[in-house]
């Protein structure tokens, strides 16, 4: 697996919204250990409070992403993903506030 930690406050991204970009462009990025075994069952029936007791394992949860890899991914593919995460990472500001603007023009469209 590769995985990669993604800090918000750093990347000025979330976890998610990375993903969303990476898929958008066809790179089969996923959420890592999502949702956390405690939110499954049966852990979630016996212990339905276990995130507050499991503070670096919910945050985590939130910040983690697992990239492609194995046999069909090349040493092009790699520096390509990674490239392409430097560049959406060094303008993050504007891809967020570009994906913010078109989420809203998405709802207005539906309350029309």
């Amino acid at each position: 697996y590769i995985i990669v930690e993604i800090d918000e406050k750093e990347a000025h991204l979330s976890r998610d919204q990375l993903v969303q970009i990476l898929r958008a462009e066809n790179i089969l990025a996923r959420r890592y250990f999502y949702p956390g075994c405690h939110q499954m069952e049966p852990y979630r029936s016996y212990f339905p409070h276990a995130g507050m007791m499991l503070p670096v394992t919910e945050r985590l949860l939130q910040r983690v992403i697992s990239l492609p890899t194995g046999t069909a991914v090349h040493p092009e593919d790699i520096q390509t993903v990674t490239q392409f995460i430097r560049f959406v990472i060094h303008h993050a500001r504007d891809i967020k506030q570009s994906m913010l603007l078109k989420m809203r023009e998405e709802t207005q469209m539906v309350l029309l």
